[in-house]
């Protein structure tokens, strides 16, 4: 399993009875997550001193009860990256820190190759926690893809936290699909190729994702703008049920030879006990 357990601004204090207990920097938060179905370990006077719980509701999405005062937004650093954090209407905060260990992976691929040319592809591209692991990493040139002019905005902001508005960061909102078969026509490639998306979700005009239906077609047709000396290729899957196994079978049957694959799941390390929360699983693939 990827850990993400370099972590010091935050840390999942708890998890238990379908709810993770998370502190970020000195604000705890009490969460849904639908994979801790275990005991929490922590008695409920600890679960109690959370600054803001969030709470589902029976006609979907929910709303955060705050029982402190807190601000609108903070950031939180990690290694020599920095991000805005906010809690937002469905449960989120604008981060994964699961995360923590791709942008980890990505980052030493790009400092470690010796190449000054490397392009990077982000898709279902979020805030941008890949993004400017990438830039910073010293990426030539990283492309970001998302269908939420939101999430874009957001990232352009982390962008800013970060110092690299001097580096080329291209912001497109765009269906993902539609973007990557422009590319293939217009025969643009990459050396890097990141793609985080969703189980379901609808793109920028409501074009409709299941990643059941769509996943294989789109690594498929991802594949054809890898560059003639690519550098990596990474995929996360978020979505309960989907198999290691059937992860390893598409990528292995569908992305160029010469390859290192590997597959696994990704998770956070629990302080209160010696758990690990379970958070979906990874394809990374790496190339000589």
């Amino acid at each position: 399993m990827f850990v993400s357990d370099q972590w010091k601004s935050y840390a999942l204090l708890d998890a238990g009875n379908g709810r993770r207990l998370e502190r970020w920097n000195d604000i705890v938060l009490d969460r849904p997550d639908p994979t801790a179905i275990w005991k929490p370990s922590l008695p409920p006077n600890e679960w109690n001193k959370a600054d803001a719980i969030y709470h589902r509701s029976t006609k979907g999405g929910g709303s955060w009860e705050f029982k402190h005062p807190l601000a609108q937004q903070w950031e939180l650093p990690y290694r020599d990256l920095l991000f805005k954090v906010s809690p937002t209407g469905f449960k989120h905060t604008g981060l994964f820190p699961e995360q923590a260990t791709n942008w980890d992976f990505v980052g030493d691929l790009i400092k470690t190759s010796g190449r000054n040319d490397i392009k990077v592809l982000n898709l279902f591209a979020y805030t941008g926690g890949a993004t400017m692991a990438a830039s910073k990493a010293g990426a030539l040139e990283v492309v970001h893809v998302d269908a939420s002019k939101g999430m874009i905005q957001w990232a352009k902001e982390n962008m800013h936290l970060n110092g690299l508005d001097g580096h080329t960061i291209r912001f497109l909102v765009d269906d993902v699909t539609k973007f990557v078969q422009r590319e293939i026509r217009r025969e643009h490639t990459y050396d890097g190729i990141i793609l985080d998306p969703p189980s379901y979700g609808r793109g920028p005009n409501g074009e409709l994702w299941k990643l059941e239906d769509q996943l294989a077609g789109l690594i498929e047709m991802t594949a054809q703008l890898l560059s003639d000396h690519p550098l990596f290729y990474l995929i996360n899957c978020y979505t309960q049920g989907f198999s290691q196994t059937t992860l390893w079978n598409i990528l292995t049957t569908t992305l160029p030879h010469g390859s290192t694959i590997v597959v696994d799941e990704i998770g956070l390390p629990i302080q209160s006990n010696d758990l690990v929360l379970p958070c979906g699983i990874v394809g990374r693939v790496s190339y000589d």
